[in-house]
């Protein structure tokens, strides 16, 4: 259990500093809906009527309140426009904070996409937020859960992007359809290896085992599900920390960029930009 526990860690300290946002639904009571609640930071000056969001899905053991604490991290993303929605998984039995309930070998204590799509929705009534500029986002399990949403309801999000999490063994067999896709990584990420890794059971054939999911296999599901032509990327490059690989001869409509950077089980420097770049030129062909 205590590399379970490890698995759900949340990156990084959290800091104090009260960033230059203004919090809906106040500071610290969230955003209430009928099967869970979500918290939200908007840019003080909103140039544009109906604004783009990200709504981040935190690591296990957190909580939507606690992904706010992370000022900077909010910061970086209202500063450029963002409305920044925060929901909390549920409470985690045994332990303290909030888990996502994703896991295909475990009971689903809540179902997950529908209660997202209602923050979605929530958002777009009660915020204002454009519906059609929606990025979710999600750091380890919150990664996951941000996979598998895709995986199972494409459309719910304009884009998805996570990061130090995919999808965990047994791995899908298959997804609905083409997405548009970054996933970032750390190179040595010793919590979520990119080859995963066993934490309960005697292996990957134990129907009890409880194991990651390898992060390249995960990438295989994802040219598969956008008709991609290539097996290896079109394009590599690496831009500051981040060394980037980028599929183009995929489906229309679809993107698939697959980023790594030399570091563990973190949300890196720079990562916010490196995603809102990406997703505000995926209207350009040769961006995506």
């Amino acid at each position: 259990m205590r590399a379970l526990a490890l698995v759900f860690a949340l990156a990084g300290p959290l800091v104090t500093t009260v960033p230059n946002v203004a919090v809906a639904c106040s500071a610290t009571s969230p955003c209430v809906l009928e099967n869970g609640d979500y918290h939200i930071a908007q840019p003080l000056v909103n140039s544009r009527k109906k604004p783009p969001a990200v709504v981040y899905l935190h690591g296990a053991g957190g909580s939507g309140r606690g992904a706010m604490r992370n000022t900077a991290l909010v910061k970086q993303f209202v500063d450029r426009g963002y409305v920044f929605a925060a929901p909390s998984g549920l409470p985690w039995q045994g332990r303290q904070g909030g888990i996502w309930s994703f896991h295909p070998k475990r009971n689903q204590a809540r179902d997950e996409i529908a209660f997202l799509t209602d923050v979605r929705d929530d958002l777009i009534s009660r915020h204002n937020v454009d519906p059609d500029r929606i990025l979710l986002v999600g750091f380890s399990v919150g990664g996951s859960m941000t996979a598998y949403l895709a995986c199972a309801a494409p459309g719910t999000f304009d884009a998805y992007a996570p990061l130090a999490g995919n999808f965990w063994r047994p791995h899908p067999e298959s997804c609905v359809g083409p997405v548009q896709m970054m996933h970032t990584h750390g190179w040595s990420d010793g919590t979520v290896p990119l080859e995963g890794r066993i934490l309960r059971g005697d292996g990957i054939d134990d129907p009890n085992s409880l194991v990651q999911g390898d992060i390249f296999h995960a990438m295989t599901i994802w040219r598969d599900t956008n008709a991609c032509q290539r097996l290896q990327p079109n394009r590599f490059f690496t831009e500051g920390p981040f060394m980037r690989r980028i599929w183009d001869s995929c489906a229309a409509g679809s993107a698939l960029q697959f980023a790594l950077f030399p570091g563990g089980h973190r949300i890196p420097a720079g990562w916010s930009d490196l995603v809102l770049d990406w997703y505000e030129g995926l209207d350009s062909p040769a961006q995506n």
